[in-house]
């Protein structure tokens, strides 16, 4: 989503460039950059089932798009505030070096201005258009990321993503708040289910980008531990989430199609868990060690899980 010019890593443009030299299409794309659109898609696919689930069939869609919008809109915002925050280490990891900030064509003042304007914007949206506990749920969750996650765990602690995942845990309780403007056990438990999954979902891209984080001294797990401890921990992580994921059914909130879609899902997650440890058991280092297959297949099983909680309802 980035069209800027190249750079190499660890160089930052501090002050924007000359007019002719940032034309307005690119412009445009760089402030959509600034938003992570890609992770937001992932976002709304935990938004948007959850809606489903909670009205039981099919909910109202203009709620449903009101929602998607909010959630857009506040998770660009956090996602703007987190490049402004990391354009310094940005500009020194190769997966991050064309950032628009990094490569000015965005300045830091107006990425500042435009996160704020999101995070404002949002909040309003929410509070108006759907209902002010989905819009307080989804300002926590902004400030959760930008502060807690960003500003004090991300360059202190190993745990950073285990906790500061908790941020993307948030649009499972403002789909089902956006429906019925309360939160719900099943709501806590898709809730519990991102918290899980975020880990083994982000430790193997982490184990690929070693290097980017050791550089910028950013002690993800696979910087300060060996590759055997991280998939030890992706392992144990990964049992945790697939049990909690079949508790839906026996409290009453979904039927067959969801437990079946969930019990075969994660078994092949467990399956590529083990995999990814027995690899590194073995010493095996370099691309034969496969970590990001755990890592691709981690979007597919959430995209599948979400359909499936969506679905269910039709076929009880």
């Amino acid at each position: 989503m980035t069209a800027v010019e190249s750079r190499p890593a660890g160089v930052l443009t501090t002050s924007p460039q000359g007019s002719g030299h940032r034309p307005f299409g690119a412009r445009v794309k760089a402030f959509v950059a600034l938003t992570k659109p890609r992770v937001i898609e992932l976002l709304l696919m935990t938004t948007v089932p959850v809606m489903f689930l909670a009205a039981g069939g099919v909910p109202d869609l203009w709620l449903v798009l009101a929602t998607c919008v909010g959630g857009y809109l506040s998770a660009g915002g956090a996602a703007a505030y987190n490049m402004y925050i990391d354009r310094d280490i940005d500009a020194l990891m190769d997966r991050t070096s064309q950032r628009p900030l990094v490569t000015g064509m965005v300045s830091p003042r107006e990425c500042l201005v435009f996160a704020t304007a999101l995070a404002v914007g949002s909040t309003a949206w929410f509070w108006f258009l759907v209902n002010p506990l989905s819009a307080m749920l989804s300002l926590g969750a902004l400030l959760f990321y930008v502060v807690v996650y960003t500003m004090i765990l991300k360059r202190r602690t190993a745990q950073n993503i285990v906790w500061g995942g908790i941020a993307g845990c948030m649009p499972v309780f403002i789909g089902w708040s956006a429906v019925t403007n309360t939160v719900s056990w099943a709501s806590a438990v898709l809730f519990l289910v991102i918290f899980f999954w975020t880990p083994p979902h982000y430790w193997p891209l982490s184990m690929k980008a070693k290097d980017d984080y050791e550089r910028v001294g950013v002690p993800m797990l696979p910087v300060i531990a060996g590759n055997k401890a991280v998939a030890r921990q992706i392992v144990a992580y990964s049992w945790v989430m697939v049990l909690v994921s079949l508790l839906l059914q026996p409290l009453g909130y979904t039927g067959w199609f969801y437990t079946v879609v969930a019990v075969l899902c994660g078994a092949f997650w467990l399956k590529e868990a083990h995999a990814l440890q027995s690899r590194a058991k073995a010493g095996i280092t370099g691309p034969k060690l496969k970590e990001m297959r755990l890592f691709h297949w981690s979007i597919t099983y959430v995209s599948l899980l979400f359909v499936a909680i969506a679905v269910d309802p039709f076929l009880r």
